[in-house]
């Protein structure tokens, strides 16, 4: 590729959601192409059938490998030759095997370096299969792709909202269970450096929630509290645990740049109900940029136009911010600079005998 724009690649999702609308009016802002190059992995043949229902007016080009992608242009790679029928609003096989097509090129071109960051459209759990085999969900998926054995986990982001879930993807029993030190001070050491180096926050303050409604429990006294302490020596800047309602009725989390929940409810229907702004994924600890637009394919919208394109604006946004401060933080621990002193040694006894005696009288 010749243009030195960030290279943006885009997966459709559902077929029979509203990707590509947001897509379409996304890139209806000439502004777009001017901050990125967008790479949409999809279907020529589907990206057309939305454009006439919709009767939007988009153009694409088509591609046919990421290599081929060109600057100021809405570039659409083609993952998938076949016929798939599209039905708006209704989550079928076809529409979840389509969805997963284009995330798996994505991947093996990522691992190839054809594009700098990866935004994902929402897929719908209930009818995407891998081998025939449930979706696990998107932070799985991220970790058997490209996790190099790291444990990827999910920010939930909206304007300065921020909300960490430690065991986003385990259902409420079995929460107790999976609930360890080693997890947890994990994902506290990777949202500190998160804040630090993907948002340039120097000095980041960590909320930490109970997992009890008081936050004055076992858990709270044999677990959460000590890892507070021991975090906060490591110069985490970890606070807590505090009462779920309590922080956010009384609005204590603007006192903080970042929350960890425990579990999926207690984060991100709060913060669902707080924002202001769409909510995103920014998915940490990967090596790899990747942010996702949060929530459902919107089938309950899909194909009436309703769908709001500034969810994957932010998204897309928040892909490329993440990518320039990686670089601009990363970048003076690449080439440090050779050591211009020389360490103090103790010389005391070359110098004592290079004293010269007093001559005796």
């Amino acid at each position: 590729m010749e243009d030195e724009k960030i290279r943006v690649a885009i997966t459709h999702g559902d077929t029979n959601g509203i990707g590509y609308e947001l897509i379409f009016k996304t890139f209806a802002e000439p502004e777009m192409l001017d901050i990125c190059t967008p790479i949409i992995y999809g279907s020529p043949k589907i990206a057309a059938y939305h454009r006439k229902a919709l009767d939007i007016e988009a153009n694409f080009s088509i591609i046919s490998k990421a290599e081929d992608a060109q600057s100021g242009r809405v570039n659409l790679l083609t993952c998938f030759d076949e016929e798939i029928k599209v039905e708006m609003g209704k989550p079928t096989p076809e529409s979840g095997q389509a969805a997963m097509k284009a995330l798996d090129r994505a991947m093996t071109d990522y691992r190839q370096g054809l594009f700098d960051v990866l935004v994902t459209l929402p897929v719908d759990q209930g009818n995407t299969l891998i081998e025939g085999t449930p979706f696990p969900g998107m932070c799985q998926y991220l970790e058997t792709c490209l996790g190099e054995g790291k444990k990827p986990f999910a920010l939930y982001c909206a304007g300065g909202l921020r909300v960490a879930v430690a065991l986003d993807a385990v259902a409420m029993k079995d929460v107790h269970t999976k609930m360890d030190e080693e997890t947890l001070s994990r994902i506290i050491r990777e949202l500190h450096l998160t804040l630090r180096r993907d948002l340039r926050i120097d000095n980041p303050r960590i909320a930490v929630l109970g997992y009890n409604a008081d936050a004055n429990g076992s858990e709270e006294t044999e677990l959460l509290k000590p890892l507070v302490s021991k975090m906060a020596q490591e110069k985490a800047g970890v606070f807590g645990p505090y009462p779920a309602a309590v922080y956010y009725g009384e609005g204590q989390y603007e006192a903080f740049d970042a929350t960890l929940a425990i579990y999926h409810d207690q984060g991100v229907l709060p913060l669902s109900t707080l924002a202001t702004e769409p909510v995103l994924i920014n998915y940490c600890g990967l090596a790899s940029v990747c942010t996702s637009v949060a929530g459902t394919p919107g089938f309950d919208i899909a194909g009436e136009g309703k769908a709001d394109p500034l969810s994957l604006r932010q998204a897309i946004y928040t892909a490329i911010d993440t990518y320039r401060n990686r670089s601009s933080y990363d970048e003076p621990y690449a080439n440090p600079l050779p050591k211009l002193f020389h360490e103090k040694r103790d010389e005391s006894e070359k110098v004592r005998f290079s004293i010269p005696k007093k001559k005796e009288e």
